[in-house]
C-alpha cells in the first residue's frame, strides 16, 4: 500500500459525513507505519473503545470505512477466526465490525458486518510480522501473494456491500 497522508485519509471515507471524517482520530504515526507490508491501514480510535477505521487502496484511490464494534467482554475462553486473514484469536481478538452503509441506506440506519481481527492488523498477521497472542495462523499451501489476494477480495466484498 502506498503511504497516506492525513488529508488522504480524511477525504476517503464513504460512510460518514465530511464533518465526522474531519473529527475522527487519525493515527499520529503515519510516517512510521510499515506501508510495504499493509494491504489496508486499520486503527482503533483511542478515545472511543467501540470505534475503528480502515482505509484500503482501490483502483488507485483510498477508500475509508468507519467501523463500530462491541468491546470484548469477560467470559468463557473461546477462539474466533478472522474472515479476512484467517487468524484465530482467543475471545476478544476477533470482533464483528459493523459499518453504516453509504448514502440514504446508511442514513436510515442500515449497516453491514464482517468478523475481523479486533486490532485490524490482518496484513501483519498474514506476513508473520505480528503473532497473535495465544492464537494461531493456519499453515496454508497458498503463497503469501494468494493469501493477500484472498484477504483483499474479502475486504473489497465487504466494502462493496456498503454501496448496495
Amino acid at each position: 500500500m502506498r503511504p497516506l497522508t492525513e488529508q488522504d485519509i480524511r477525504g476517503s471515507f464513504i460512510n460518514c459525513s465530511k464533518g465526522e471524517a474531519k473529527r475522527l482520530a487519525v493515527p499520529r504515526d503515519l510516517g512510521e507505519r510499515p506501508w510495504d507490508d499493509l494491504d489496508f491501514l486499520g486503527w482503533r480510535d483511542p478515545g472511543a473503545p467501540d470505534r475503528g477505521y480502515l482505509v484500503a487502496e482501490r483502483e488507485g484511490r483510498p477508500v475509508g470505512v468507519a467501523l463500530r464494534f462491541q468491546p470484548a467482554r469477560r467470559g468463557l475462553l473461546q477462539r474466533s477466526l478472522c474472515s479476512l486473514c484467517l487468524t484465530t484469536h482467543p475471545r476478544g481478538g476477533v470482533t464483528l465490525m459493523t459499518a453504516r452503509k453509504a448514502g440514504p441506506a446508511g442514513r436510515e440506519g442500515n449497516s453491514v458486518g464482517v468478523y475481523m481481527c479486533t486490532d485490524l492488523a490482518c496484513s501483519l498477521y498474514l506476513r508473520g510480522k505480528k503473532v497473535p497472542e495465544n492464537g494461531t495462523r493456519f499453515e496454508e499451501s497458498l503463497t503469501l501473494e494468494e493469501q493477500t489476494a484472498r484477504a483483499t477480495a474479502h475486504l473489497f466484498a465487504f466494502i462493496d456491500k456498503l454501496y448496495v
